[in-house]
């Protein structure tokens, strides 16, 4: 669950903010609205690094869908389980 806090909070309840942003967001409000984010430096690279991490890998898929599609355009594409192993067989065979 969110941790969410009125601005006054930075003052009254100091503790209990800094206890909670050393693990997680916590977001801070003014006049009732959203405002601000409350966290620790080990808190902020987790979430650097987890969307860096989802950002690598949506990269990774695009390129593969992209390969994959002009891989199927230019004809590269199996009918069956047995076919597909077979031209794997093949290419490995002429590597060495």
């Amino acid at each position: 669950m969110k941790a969410i806090y009125p601005s006054t909070a930075l003052k009254t309840r100091q503790r209990e903010m800094k206890a909670l942003a050393d693990e997680q967001i916590v977001y801070i409000t003014e006049n009732g609205h959203g405002a601000y984010a409350f966290m620790s430096e080990a808190v902020l690279d987790r979430y650097v690094a987890d969307a860096v991490e989802e950002a690598l890998y949506e990269a990774r898929m695009h390129e593969a869908l992209a390969q994959s599609r002009a891989d199927f355009e230019a004809g590269r594409s199996y009918d069956s389980l047995e076919g597909l192993l077979s031209a794997v067989e093949k290419k490995r065979a002429s590597r060495g």
